[in-house]
């Protein structure tokens, strides 16, 4: 994939442009259950999936909360530590094997420097509207599966249903029944 189809979902580029990001960004090869940031770490990139998936979750316990699910063609970070830069109070681990482009805050604001066109990159950071809305709209179970479904349309194809329950915070009974319904 290159840089002007990793760009392209958030504004134009020119040729110059695009090869500051390709000098500014790493490629990044990650295996099953490799972990990409762990609690206490201070989240300090973000990512475009290239290939593979991965899941963020919140240890409680005995239990992982699901707090995302990412794709490929997506950008991932983790959103209160990398904005707040504090410590993470969660894992991004690699769901299967992965490979990504890793985009360091420095670099951005390294690539920003260079050229005006890369403050279209602030909108990889709207990513938090998704789980906004999906909890902030008394939305029942069917509209939040549904919402995902369009949002998301593959995440139904790789992902568990126990997993795609746990980000909805429905049980996944409900899930099932949800989805024999479609």
């Amino acid at each position: 994939m290159s840089a002007q189809e990793i760009l392209a979902s958030v504004g134009s580029f020119s040729p110059y442009d695009l090869l500051l990001f390709e000098e500014k960004t790493v490629r990044k090869i990650f295996s099953k259950n490799d972990m990409l940031l762990q609690p206490g770490e201070i989240c300090q990139s973000v990512y475009f999936i290239l290939s593979g998936s991965f899941f963020q979750f919140q240890d409680n316990d005995l239990t992982e909360t699901i707090i995302d699910l990412h794709l490929p063609k997506e950008w991932m970070y983790n959103h209160p530590s990398l904005i707040e830069q504090k410590p993470s109070g969660t894992t991004i681990k690699a769901f299967e094997d992965a490979e990504v482009i890793e985009l360091s805050l420095s670099n951005l604001h390294g690539l920003i420097a260079g050229s005006q066109s890369f403050l279209n990159l602030g909108r990889i950071f709207d990513q938090a509207n998704h789980r906004t809305y999906l909890f902030d709209n008394a939305l029942s179970p069917a509209q939040k599966y549904n919402y995902i479904k369009n949002v998301k349309p593959l995440i139904v194809q790789v992902f568990p249903v126990k997993m795609i329950a746990s980000y909805l915070k429905i049980a996944p009974e409900t899930l099932s029944r949800v989805r024999a319904n479609h």
